[in-house]
Order: C-alpha cells, then sequence, then structure tokens
C-alpha cells in the first residue's frame, strides 16, 4: 500500500497552501480524501498528482469554474474525453490572452503618442482643461478595465 499523506506534507509536496486544498475540496475540484482515525485528512498520489495538474492549469490561467467541468473525467471518467476537452480549454485561454495582449499593445501606442505630445507640444496658457491626455483630437480612453493593473488606484 502507498503511504498516505497529511495536508500538510501535500501542501509541501505541491507548493500549495493547506487552505487552498481544503476549498479544492469544497468545490468537487478535488475528491474528498480518506480520514485517518484521528480525523486528519489523508492523502494518496493521484490526489497530489491532481493537485500538480490543478496548480500547472491555474498557472496557465485556466478558470477553476472550467477546470470543476472536468472533474467528472479526472475521477476516473473515461480518459478518452479530458484530452479534447483539456484542448478546447486551453485555446480558449489562448483567444483570450491574444485579446488582452491586443489590447494592450493599443493602449502602449496611446501612452506613446501623448507621452511624445507632452515631450514636444507648447504648454497652454494655463486656461481651461488640460487636454494633454487626448489623442488626435478625441479623448484618451481604455476600451475595458481589464487592461488597467491590479493595484493601480484612481485620483
Amino acid at each position: 500500500m502507498a503511504p498516505m499523506l497529511t495536508i500538510g506534507e501535500v501542501a509541501r509536496t505541491t507548493g500549495l497552501p493547506a487552505k487552498t486544498i481544503r476549498y479544492y475540496e469544497g468545490i468537487g475540484l478535488l475528491p474528498a480524501p480518506q480520514r485517518a482515525r484521528s480525523g486528519y485528512r489523508q492523502y494518496d498520489e493521484s490526489a497530489v498528482e491532481r493537485l500538480r495538474f490543478i496548480r500547472r492549469a491555474r498557472s496557465l490561467g485556466l478558470p477553476l469554474r472550467r477546470l470543476r467541468a472536468l472533474a467528472t473525467t479526472l475521477n476516473g471518467g473515461p480518459r478518452p474525453e479530458l484530452r479534447p476537452r483539456l484542448l478546447l480549454l486551453v485555446r480558449d485561454q489562448l483567444s483570450a490572452v491574444q485579446r488582452q495582449i491586443a489590447e494592450l499593445e493599443a493602449l502602449r501606442q496611446q501612452l506613446e503618442e501623448v507621452s511624445r505630445r507632452m515631450r514636444t507640444a507648447a504648454r497652454s496658457d494655463g486656461t481651461g482643461t488640460c487636454r494633454c491626455l487626448e489623442i488626435s483630437g478625441r479623448r484618451s480612453s481604455v476600451r475595458n478595465s481589464s487592461t488597467r493593473r491590479r493595484g493601480a488606484t484612481e485620483p
């Protein structure tokens, strides 16, 4: 029989906090583990491998709600179904990343234009509204707030 691991040992092995492991159990992404007589969770190697899979999927940006949909396949369902479903998730994530890159590239171009204008244009007489952030005679705007950096605050 393979050795069973405590949640602390699994946390150290996978690099995931114990709280995250319990959360994954709670949402059904990880099956409930066996319990020792003392009540402590006891994990086998398959749980460790599943957590490594989940961690890698999350590092690629795959959403938990979509990974949960794969849980039945990961729980011993037919394996041939896993690869096409996972490929679809990866392709969807790739498309989302490509859209974000395009939005960030547009933002970079706007910032470069504003920066160039601020360095080269004559200053206004100080009356009226500052128009230094306008681009080509219109207000500069970011298409959606998802391109804002996390932690950035607005004045």
